[in-house]
């Protein structure tokens, strides 16, 4: 059997497969809510056949989101409109769905990418005061975020541990916490971000002390599995490192960490990525050498046999497609036919079965 079709257990949570839909922000909420457009984009992945299905960037404050069509979780209107989306999909699809639970910190405030994406001024319409663990603007023309105060650290703990109470309202199966891609817990981290001078700035450990506290509230919130995306590096020197990402993998699986996934960059705007395919693989590779929980691969992973190799060569135990799978929401299926492996479809798509491929579907019924 392919390595890639082998079922795998993330905490008590078990996968089919090893194949992750990663989440992928859509900008088309309105006030936090989910629309029709996300009942669509997340209906059709839901037939994906992949062995998880991952809700995008969900912001646990209006503050947090990335943009004013962001997606949150975080009062009952936004509990409400997501739990419609999943009550559709889930009369169709029993894929087990994660939740990324997630704060934008200085990143937020922009307009949607199609609208250039830049950040939007407080003053002005869609735009607010963003808020960061230092006063340091992501670009210099910038508007500043405000440094966060005892009481902002407070409150947006806080706001991740009922995020995790609502996801597990919804019935949602795991919860990863954003701490990838120059998002708030990655700007703690980064000593680029985090000039700090309390006990949550200046050394490794303090800097990584509000990420592990969130970690802690939001699995003393969610009884499934929690895990956490990460940025190896920022790819900027005197920044964030792969050595600093093990030290904090290991203090997160000390906690309970039920896997990692292990991305890259999006701090800094000096940072200097050489891309290729699997070009994060070598990253998550040197996380996987150092932790037993599972770990996650992820970044221009698009082919099944070089996936099939991440797995089988033992760099990761498990890959996250994302644009791969927007431009083929059946990528698993090829993948599985390219692997000679059997794969879950619903009983409505059984006569699509290819001829050169008889016995590729696994029906699944109710």
């Amino acid at each position: 059997m392919a390595h890639l079709f082998t079922p795998i257990d993330i905490g008590a949570l078990s996968l089919s497969n090893r194949i992750v839909i990663a989440p992928m922000c859509q900008y088309s909420a309105e006030d936090g809510c989910m629309t029709d457009w996300h009942l669509i984009h997340l209906g059709q992945l839901a037939m994906s056949g992949a062995g998880a299905l991952t809700i995008e960037a969900t912001a646990v404050t209006p503050e947090g989101r990335i943009s004013y069509a962001d997606v949150g979780l975080y009062d009952d209107a936004t509990e409400a409109a997501m739990a419609r989306v999943l009550t559709s999909i889930r009369r169709f699809s029993n894929i087990p769905v994660a939740i990324q639970l997630a704060h934008a910190g200085r990143k937020a405030s922009t307009a949607k990418p199609w609208d250039g994406g830049g950040q939007i001024a407080p003053g002005d319409a869609n735009g607010w005061q963003t808020l960061a663990p230092s006063a340091i603007p992501f670009l210099d023309p910038e508007n500043a975020p405000v440094a966060l105060d005892q009481p902002g650290l407070d409150r947006i703990r806080t706001a991740f541990a009922d995020a995790a109470r609502r996801s597990a309202r919804l019935g949602i199966d795991a919860v990863q916490l954003h701490a990838a891609h120059g998002y708030l817990l990655h700007q703690f981290l980064s000593p680029l971000s985090n000039r700090r001078d309390d006990s949550y700035g200046g050394s490794l450990e303090n800097r990584m002390r509000f990420p592990l506290e969130i970690f802690d509230a939001v699995r003393g919130a969610f009884a499934g599995p929690v895990t956490v995306r990460v940025s190896g590096t920022d790819w900027v020197d005197g920044g964030w490192t792969i050595e600093e990402t093990i030290a904090f993998a290991r203090a997160l699986e000390a906690r309970g960490c039920a896997a990692i996934n292990v991305s890259s960059g999006g701090l800094h705007p000096a940072q200097q990525i050489a891309l290729s395919p699997g070009y994060q693989v070598p990253l998550a590779r040197r996380v996987k050498d150092a932790v037993a929980m599972p770990v996650i691969a992820v970044g221009l992973i698009t082919d099944a046999a070089q996936a099939e190799a991440i797995v089988a060569n033992g760099d990761a135990d498990m890959v996250a497609i994302a644009r791969a799978a927007l431009y083929d929401p059946r990528w698993p299926w090829h993948a599985a036919a390219a692997l000679g492996a059997t794969i879950a479809v619903p009983p409505q798509y059984e006569r699509s079965e290819p001829r050169e491929h008889r016995g590729l579907y696994r029906i699944e019924r109710g």
